[in-house]
C-alpha cells in the first residue's frame, strides 16, 4: 500500500555489478586473462559489494537483504538460485548438442525437450501433497538431488546416444524441479511476515533471472573454454578455422565452403570438443546441484508449509 521510493543508485550499482562480474567471466574463456579482465572482474564484485551494504541501510531498500536473516528463506532462495544456474546452461547447450551434434532439426530438438517441463508440471501440481506427507526438506532435498544425478549422468552421453536415455534424463531432471521449485516457492513466502511477502516474492524472483544469467555465463564460458581448444585438421583455411574455433554453429556453417573430407574433419573435431565441453559443465553442475541438496536439508529443517503454519 505504501511502496518505497525507486533509488536510482542502488539500480545502478546493480547493473555495473553484474554486467562487470559476468564479462569478466566470459571473456576470462573466449581472451584468456587481462588487466580488462582483472579491472572488470574487480569492478563488479566491489559495485555489488556495495549494492549489498546499500540495502542493508536503507530505509526501503531496492532489494531486501534482510530477509536473509530467516533461515528457510535464505535455503530455499539459495536452492532456486543454484538449481537455475545448473539447469540454465545444461538446457542452453542441450539444445545444440540435439541440433548441430546429431542433427535434428529445430522443432524436433524441441519437441524432444518436452519430458522435462512434463514432468515438472505433473510434480508441481503433486509436490504440495508430497510435502505435507513427508517433509518440506525431504521433497526440496530429493529433488535436487535428482536433478544432480541427471546432470552426472549426461556426462555419459555422447554423439550416438539415443533418445530414449536422453528423454528419461530430462523426464528426472523436470520432475525433480517440479518438486523443488513448487515448494521452495511456497517456503519463501511463508518463512517471512505477510507484511514482507512483496519483497520476498521479488527477491524470489530475482533469484530466478540471478541464477540463469549466472548458470548460462559460467557453464557457457566452461563449454566455451574447453571447446576452443580442438585441433583443427590439416588445410582447412585460416578463415574457416577461425570460423569454427567461436561456435560449434561457426563450424558447422565454414564446413559447408569446404570439401567433403575436410568438411568431414572440421566439424568432427568440432562436434567431439564440444560434447567433452558440455561433459564437464553437467559434471560441474552435478556437484553444485548435489551439494544444494545438501545445503537444503539442513537449511530447511524444521520448515513447514504455509497452509500448516496457519492452519496446524
Amino acid at each position: 500500500p505504501a511502496p518505497g521510493p525507486w533509488d536510482l543508485m542502488s539500480v545502478a550499482l546493480s547493473l555495473v555489478g553484474m554486467i562487470g562480474v559476468v564479462y569478466a567471466i566470459k571473456d576470462l574463456a573466449a581472451h584468456g586473462a587481462s588487466w580488462e579482465v582483472a579491472v572488470a572482474g574487480i569492478g563488479g564484485a566491489v559495485a555489488l559489494r556495495w549494492f549489498v551494504r546499500r540495502q542493508l541501510k536503507l530505509p526501503d531498500p531496492l532489494l531486501d537483504m534482510r530477509l536473509f536473516h530467516h533461515r528457510g528463506f535464505s535455503g530455499a532462495v539459495l536452492a532456486d538460485l543454484l538449481t537455475i544456474l545448473g539447469l540454465s546452461g545444461l538446457v542452453f547447450f542441450l539444445s545444440q548438442f540435439l541440433q548441430l551434434v546429431q542433427g535434428r532439426g529445430p522443432l524436433e530438438a524441441g519437441l524432444a525437450e518436452l519430458p522435462a517441463a512434463v514432468g515438472a508440471v505433473t510434480c508441481g501440481l503433486i509436490a504440495g501433497q508430497a510435502a505435507r506427507r513427508f517433509t518440506v526438506r525431504f521433497v526440496v532435498s530429493a529433488g535436487l538431488a535428482a536433478v544432480g544425478v541427471a546432470l552426472a549422468a549426461v556426462t555419459f552421453v555422447h554423439q550416438e546416444t539415443g533418445y530414449p536415455l536422453i528423454g528419461l534424463l530430462l523426464l528426472v531432471v523436470g520432475i525433480g524441479a517440479g518438486f523443488a521449485f513448487t515448494v521452495t516457492s511456497d517456503v519463501i513466502l511463508s518463512s517471512v511476515p505477510k507484511e514482507h511477502a512483496g519483497s520476498a516474492s521479488a527477491v524470489s524472483e530475482t533469484a530466478y533471472e540471478l541464477g540463469a544469467a549466472l548458470g548460462i555465463a559460467l557453464l557457457g564460458s566452461i563449454v566455451t573454454g574447453v571447446y576452443q581448444d580442438f585441433v583443427t585438421p590439416h588445410g582447412v583455411p585460416a578463415g574457416a578455422a577461425a570460423a569454427a574455433h567461436e561456435s560449434l554453429g561457426g563450424a558447422v556453417e565454414a564446413a559447408h565452403g569446404l570439401p567433403a573430407e575436410q568438411a568431414h574433419a572440421l566439424v568432427s573435431a568440432a562436434q567431439d570438443s564440444f560434447v567433452d565441453g558440455l561433459h564437464i559443465a553437467a559434471g560441474i553442475g552435478a556437484v553444485v546441484l548435489i551439494a544444494t541438496a545438501a545445503a537444503a536439508w539442513f537449511l530447511l529443517r524444521g520448515q513447514a508449509l504455509e497452509e500448516e503454519i496457519e492452519h496446524p
